[in-house]
Formats: C-alpha cells, structure tokens, sequence
C-alpha cells in the first residue's frame, strides 16, 4: 500500500484520528504483534463503524469501508516509523508508543503521521524541499482512487490469509518432517547436511551440515529445531549455546519465535556464533530457494499475481 492523503467520504479528519489511535492501542496491548484483520475487528469492536464505514465497496465484499481507509492510513504511520506491518502481525515499535503518548489529539495524531510520511517520501526522492506541517485524510493534495485503495487493502489482506494458512499448516506438520524441512532448506541454500536425528531424545542437536561435502573447511553448522507455539527463552538460547564448540556455529530454528530476551542473548554474543530463525524468516528463506528444493511438497507455495497500482503522484 502506498499511503498518502485520502479523501473519504463520509469520513471525517477527527475520526481518522480515533480510528488510527484505537489501533495503536490495541497494539500496546499486544507488543509482541496481532494479525491485522483481528486489530481491526478489535478497533471497530471498541469504535462500531458508522452506516458509511459499515458499507462494502463494490469491489471488496468482505472488508468493510472502514477497514479498508483504516488499512491504507496506516501506511503513513509505518513509513513514520511508529508501526510495522509484516503478513504476520502488525507491531507498535517505540517511535510509535512515543507518538502515541505525544500527540493525544486524535486529528494531530494523524496530521503528524501524514507529515513524517512526506519527510520519508522526500527523503526517498531527494528531494530537499521543506515539508509544511503535513495533511490529514481529507486535507491533501491529490488522493488515489478508491480502485487504488480497495486493491492495496486486497493485498495486504490476501498476504495475511496467506500467512496464516502457512502457520497453520505448519503448525500441524510432524516434527521430523519439519526437522527434514529445515534440512531440505539448508541443502538448497548450499550447505552439506551430513546427519540428521532420527526418531528419539536429541540432546539439543538435530541436524549436522557443513560448507562442503566432506566437512573439511569452514565451520561446522549444528542445528536445533523446534515446532512449537512458545517463545525459546535466554535460558533456551543459553542451552543450545552449550553445545557449541569454538568452530562451531549455531542455527536455532523456532516457529513460536524467540523472547527478546533471547534476541538480546544470540545478538551479543562474542564467543559463539549463533543465528535465530523464527517462522517469518524460515519462510522468507524457503521463498528465496524454493527453486533449489529437492522436494518443494514439504512447503507446497505457489505464487499469485495481484494488481498492485504505481504510487500516487502529488
């Protein structure tokens, strides 16, 4: 989605404001992340849509309109830096609890939104021209289509459903054959996966691989991999640092993610080396090399094309 002023009909600047302040509270209240459709059940749980809002646009029979201004108003706000929008939850990052705390007024709010994304927009072109005091939906210069808008939302909801049909199938996947996953992945990455466990206690290790075939050059990689719905803590990450020797590095692999705690416990270490893999950048990875699969039915995706309109000119 491109962001940018909108005129909405029926929309006023000061309930923009509300609507975009409801969602940051809901993601206060969540800071490690919530699915954007659910943020949004939530917003118009706590502020029920009006007759406009409530309506359907003829193009998009499942969000309603007040939704999707909500989704495209947003990207102002991610390209301030105050939220993040991945398929996998939308997150509140501390510019945006700041923000949040900073401007009460609900149409301030927006305003300022408005305004940093224009700073990020000159900032991306160049273009050292001042930017004023920025503009709130309804007050800008030019505004897109509602073809434009209700194709952005289209995408971003379809990513979101993609996403959670991924976790789900996941989710439900064997824990050997997702442990064979993670093998399958790191042999198209190039590796040499020389061992991985069978059936039975692993003692924190389940797959072995190498930089080449015989294992003669460069580190070697040993691997931890956990299906499960819950965050490795420190103490997790401390325990698979264990088992690595001074050649050694680490891949921990982890659908429930890692606590920041455990983020903070692998990013500063200075003797052992060890990357944290959560769900998101497990399947980013497969994206990448799924062309180089041996057998790409352990993770069967297939693209899908959607418009996706250039972004408005002012």
């Amino acid at each position: 989605m491109n962001g940018g002023s909108v005129k909405t009909p029926g929309i006023s600047n000061e309930r923009q404001g509300q609507l975009l302040r409801a969602v940051f509270a809901i993601l206060l209240e969540h800071p490690d992340g919530l699915p954007g459709r659910e943020v949004l059940r939530q917003m118009q749980e706590r502020f029920p849509p009006t007759e406009y809002e409530a309506g359907f646009h003829k193009t998009n029979q499942k969000d309603n309109r007040g939704a999707i201004a909500t989704r495209w108003w947003t990207v102002d706000c991610v390209k301030a830096g105050w939220m993040e929008k991945p398929a996998s939850g939308w997150k509140i990052t501390d510019e945006g609890r700041r923000a949040y705390e900073t401007y009460t007024d609900p149409r301030e709010f927006a305003r300022e939104a408005n305004r940093q994304m224009y700073v990020w927009r000159a900032e991306q072109s160049g273009d050292d021209a001042e930017v004023g005091s920025g503009t709130a939906a309804g007050d800008g210069e030019s505004a897109p289509t509602e073809v434009a808008v209700v194709a952005s939302a289209a995408i971003e909801t379809a990513s979101e459903d993609a996403w959670s049909e991924i976790q789900a199938y996941l989710a439900q996947m064997d824990p050997y054959s997702f442990q064979d996953l993670v093998a399958a992945l790191l042999r198209a990455m190039g590796y040499h996966v020389s061992w991985v466990a069978p059936p039975g206690p692993d003692r924190g290790l389940d797959i072995l691989a190498f930089t080449d075939p015989l294992g003669t050059s460069g580190p070697r990689i040993k691997v931890q991999v956990k299906r499960q719905q819950q965050k490795v803590t420190a103490e997790g990450v401390r325990a698979f640092l264990a088992t690595l020797g001074p050649q050694d590095v680490g891949l921990f692999v982890c659908t429930g993610g890692f606590s920041s705690d455990a983020e903070r416990e692998g990013r500063y270490q200075e003797s052992r080396r060890v990357s944290l893999v959560d769900l998101e950048h497990l399947v980013e990875l497969w994206v990448a090399y799924i062309d180089k699969v041996a057998d790409p039915s352990l993770l069967p995706l297939k693209p899908i094309w959607f418009l996706a309109l250039p972004p408005v000119q002012d």
